[in-house]
Order: C-alpha cells, then sequence, then structure tokens
C-alpha cells in the first residue's frame, strides 16, 4: 500500500450519506465532508432550514457540490429503499455510511411504554441495520461504515435504560460487522459523542426532573466540545489516514469514558 500523504486526509470524489444531517452532529459531519472534498447525501425527518417550503417526503435537491437531500423518516424502510436508489442514480456507489439519525427521551424504565419502547429500538437500532442493507449493495473494498453511537453505549444511564441498551447493541453491532465485512475491504467503525451541546441533547436534559441522576456535565478536559469535534473523528474514520482502523469506537467526549467515575473536585 502507497505511503500517507498530507492528501491522505482529503475525502475528494467519495460519495458519503449521512443520516440525522439537519441539525447538531449529522449537520456537522456533512458539512465537513463536503469542505474535504466529499459528495454528500444527507436524510432527516426535519426539513433543513432552506427547505421548508417545499415538498416533503422525495424531494431531492441538488445543492453545494451537487448534494442530495431528502427528507424521511429513517425507521421507514420503503423511504430507505427511494433513497438509496437516488443515490445509486446519481453516483452508483456509496463510500462512506454515517449513520446518525437516533434519539431519546427521559423516563424511568417502568414507565416506558411498550409503543415507547419499540420507537426507541426502531429510532436507535433497527434503522441503522436497515439503512446498512440498502447501502451495502453500493459499497466497495475502500468504504467506510461510521456508526454514532453514544457515552451510554459504555456506561449505566438512568431513565434511558432501553436508549443506552441499543447504543450497546449498536457498537457491538459495529464490531462484528467490522470482521463480517473485512474480507471485502469494507471498514466500520463508531464514535461515542457525549459533551457535545447540541439542541436534541439540550431538550432531553430540560426534560429530567431535579434531583435525579445526571450525568457529568464537564469532562475532564475541562470545557465542552461541540458537533465539530465529532466531525472531525468522522474525517479521520471516512479516509485514508484510517485505512487500517476497523472495529474501533473513537470517543468524543473530553475523557469521560476514560475518566468512569472519576471527576474534577
Amino acid at each position: 500500500m502507497a505511503a500517507l500523504s498530507p492528501d491522505a486526509i482529503l475525502l475528494t470524489g467519495r460519495v458519503a450519506v449521512v443520516t440525522g444531517a439537519a441539525r447538531g452532529i449529522g449537520r456537522a459531519i456533512a458539512e465537513a465532508f463536503e469542505a474535504f472534498g466529499a459528495q454528500v447525501a444527507v436524510c432527516d425527518r426535519d426539513k433543513p432550514r432552506r427547505d421548508r417550503d417545499q415538498p416533503r417526503r422525495d424531494r431531492t435537491d441538488q445543492g453545494k457540490g451537487g448534494a442530495l437531500a431528502m427528507t424521511l423518516d429513517v425507521r421507514d424502510p420503503v423511504a430507505v429503499e427511494v433513497f438509496a436508489r437516488a443515490v445509486a442514480e446519481r453516483w452508483g456507489r456509496v463510500d462512506v455510511l454515517v449513520n446518525n439519525a437516533g434519539g431519546t427521551f427521559h423516563a424511568p424504565f417502568a414507565d416506558v411504554s411498550a409503543k415507547g419502547e419499540r420507537t426507541l429500538i426502531e429510532e436507535n437500532f433497527t434503522q441503522v441495520t436497515g439503512m446498512i442493507r440498502s447501502m451495502l449493495p453500493l459499497m466497495g473494498a475502500g468504504a467506510s461504515i461510521i456508526n454514532v453511537t453514544s457515552s451510554e453505549a459504555h456506561q449505566a444511564a438512568p431513565g434511558f435504560a432501553v436508549y443506552a441498551a441499543m447504543k450497546a447493541a449498536l457498537e457491538s453491532l459495529t464490531r462484528s460487522l467490522a470482521l463480517e465485512l473485512a474480507p471485502r475491504g469494507i471498514r466500520v467503525n463508531a464514535i461515542a459523542p457525549d459533551a457535545l451541546p447540541t439542541e436534541g441533547e439540550s431538550g432531553v436534559r430540560e426534560s429530567m426532573p431535579a434531583g435525579e441522576f445526571d450525568p457529568v456535565r464537564v469532562p475532564p478536559l475541562g470545557r465542552l466540545g461541540d458537533p465539530g469535534d465529532a466531525a472531525g473523528a468522522a474525517v479521520f474514520l471516512a479516509g485514508d489516514l484510517a485505512r487500517f482502523v476497523t472495529g474501533a469506537t473513537v470517543h468524543v467526549d473530553g475523557g469521560i469514558h476514560a475518566a468512569g467515575g472519576w471527576r474534577r473536585v
């Protein structure tokens, strides 16, 4: 294999798919991929701000760098297949798939209804397996799958038990697929973010009752990060700098995972 050069950080000419890209970490990743030269296809059930007056569902849009944008629910298998066909028609391949879409709500485990549990499972796990199955036929040697999990995949999460279980399942899936897809030259890794404030994360925190368990707000680095920090890890995992990295989880959390129960006083 050729020696690395400074250009190895670039994603020029690669086709990248990012789910849940209307805001937060997904949007930051999509914008970073474009900045590093990729052709980007994004989807989200929320319309990007520039699209709010446009028809819903199967709309496609050519934007910066020939980007493709579709408004859909990733839990809908039919909509996902339509999205995959649109990507195939536009570029004929996928070089990077980032499964970022997901969500949760705060509730004691005993108060989560069967419907609520199904929603959490579909939103954080089964939609990922469905998206991977839809995109795999378009992926070849050198491709990269990046699953966005959470610190909750690696620690207890009272009030978010089912969500944390699904993120742990996704982390396990990442390692299993890394082995299954290795013969095809496809790498599979995960990013586990924490302490990166976003609109969605802030809303969940505000719903948590006072006096409940609360995760550490300030990580060992002494400051919060932002969605761009997760985007930096995604750029690394998507490109040739990580060409020998598979089955790994990058913790983008300012040291929270490493600290375990330790916290600065």
